[in-house]
């Protein structure tokens, strides 16, 4: 970051507000549509803090760092929640059947049209349910948030979106096999073990690049990233459901197979806009899983963020459950038709030059 500084950023200029301002009146009547979409099914509005002693524990989340000063002047670092999940699932532990939350949120690295340093994730987690329903909620917001813009399509750059067409659902090895002719779960085993060599040869085969140092989980998420997400959420939203174990540190595997986990993503016009999962509420399993995401972490970035032991303990009475988080300004964006994240978010971050 050396010669890097703070530029002015000009969100604040009449005429570039008056070219923002349909874009966020659009986002505050899309706020208040899933609020009371919430509210009708008897979901409670919780608040947590953004302050924690972990900010999650996924390799490739990078989070801003602090340190609270006691009153003994004994330092504790603390860090700006990459998401509210843990805290959500607390509360799930606690006693709460239905929540919902819309949390500012902090992610490092992450700057773009469709990424921002601060950004607001809507969760909601249903006690004693499926990551099934969870589905239909997505389905219902799309609906719900193009009608409060007052536009019937999801629009995002050229792509569109009929958000209410009842959305495709596609499992990831599906989608494998259909986008890049690759079997996904010929490299998984019954125990969810992923085998390197197997996925690289079948990407050979189809003439995917492969580099010596690439992990099992850079050749899976290339092939996401390069050969399926391009297609989904075209014309309709897609549901792409079953990610593999290993790509699933906080869901439980599915019942009928062990090598793949109840997550989901849910895309529109070609943008990710939720991630949802049956939730994992095995403690043991989970503080191995973090263990493993967090040796990544070290290997690939050089850095770990310490484990929440309170969160660990909530597992062990948290009922079962399903959750999702959805990104609510790219939502936004996509119902306003807005070209970038920044222009639906009210007051954003002032961006750093060389």
């Amino acid at each position: 970051m050396a010669n890097a500084s703070l530029t002015a950023s000009p969100w604040w200029t009449p005429d570039v507000h008056a070219d923002r301002r349909g874009f966020l009146l659009g986002r505050n009547k899309i706020l208040a549509a899933l609020r009371g979409f919430f509210a009708e099914r008897a979901f409670v509005e919780v608040d947590t803090a953004t302050l924690q002693i972990s900010p999650g524990n996924e390799a490739h989340l990078h989070a801003f760092g602090t340190v609270a000063i006691n009153p003994d002047g004994s330092e504790t670092p603390l860090y700006l929640h990459t998401s509210p999940e843990f805290a959500c699932k607390k509360l799930l532990a606690a006693g709460e059947e239905r929540i919902a939350c819309f949390a500012h949120v902090y992610r490092n690295r992450e700057r773009g049209p469709l990424h921002h340093p601060e950004f607001t994730m809507l969760e909601w987690y249903r006690a004693r349910e499926t990551y099934h329903s969870l589905m239909d909620d997505c389905a219902d917001m799309l609906a719900l948030a193009a009608d409060a813009a007052g536009h019937d399509v999801l629009r995002y750059l050229d792509r569109t979106t009929d958000p209410f067409a009842a959305p495709e659902r596609i499992t990831v090895a599906e989608a494998f096999d259909r986008y890049a002719g690759v079997d996904l779960l010929a490299s998984i085993d019954g125990s969810g073990e992923t085998d390197r060599e197997t996925l690289a040869g079948s990407l050979c085969i189809a003439g995917i690049r492969v580099a010596q140092d690439d992990t099992w989980a850079d050749l899976f998420s290339r092939v996401i990233v390069e050969k399926v997400e391009p297609n989904l959420g075209m014309g309709r939203a897609t549901i792409l459901y079953e990610y593999p174990v290993a790509e699933a540190a906080l869901a439980r595997p599915t019942p009928h197979d062990r090598r793949v986990a109840e997550r989901f993503e849910l895309y529109a016009c070609g943008v990710e806009l939720a991630n949802a999962f049956g939730e994992l509420t095995d403690a043991g399993e989970q503080r191995r899983r973090f263990g493993l995401e967090m040796a990544e972490k070290q290997r690939v970035y050089g850095e770990t963020y310490p484990l929440d032991e309170d969160f660990l303990s909530a597992l062990t009475i948290m009922p079962d459950a399903s959750g999702a988080a959805l990104g609510f300004d790219r939502l936004v964006m996509l119902a306003t038709g807005a070209p970038r994240i920044d222009h639906v978010i009210w007051a954003p971050v002032a961006e750093t030059v060389r």
